[in-house]
């Protein structure tokens, strides 16, 4: 069932999602300081074009101070861009019954989109006792 909602995911969103993504590590990658957020930008990216069957977690070995700054940045310069983007594919999505629950997904990849350092993806299975933040499908 995950691969079957990965790949109805990638037709109407995940191509999208992770093309804007990816243009957004670019023009990081492009400011030489913004590098992190590039590298972050283009996990993001992996995780917007296939996210049923993965998870997000709170890293437990990141930084606090250092995941603020960085979040800080990426919110100004990324985050809120990519979150509008979710969050218009979300609301298209919803138009109809079979876009439900992957408008729902997009709701919840809005949030990471806004503050995605000290969290990482992982596969759903190999979660265990760790905090979820973002769990879909």
């Amino acid at each position: 069932m995950k691969t079957l909602g990965n790949i109805i995911w990638l037709v109407l969103a995940g191509i999208w999602m992770a093309a804007a993504y990816v243009l957004a590590g670019v023009v990081m990658f492009i400011t030489i300081i913004g590098i992190p957020l590039g590298v972050q930008a283009f996990k993001l990216a992996g995780f917007a074009l296939w996210p049923f069957g993965r998870t997000v977690i709170r890293n437990p070995r990141s930084d606090i101070a250092l995941s603020t700054i960085a979040n800080v940045l990426w919110f100004i310069f990324c985050g809120i861009w990519l979150a509008i983007g979710h969050v218009i594919t979300g609301v298209l999505l919803m138009i109809t019954i079979i876009g439900i629950p992957f408008g729902v997904a997009s709701f919840k990849m809005a949030g990471l989109a806004l503050v995605p350092f000290g969290k990482t993806v992982v596969r759903a299975k190999d979660v265990g006792d760790a905090q979820v933040v973002v769990a879909i499908g």
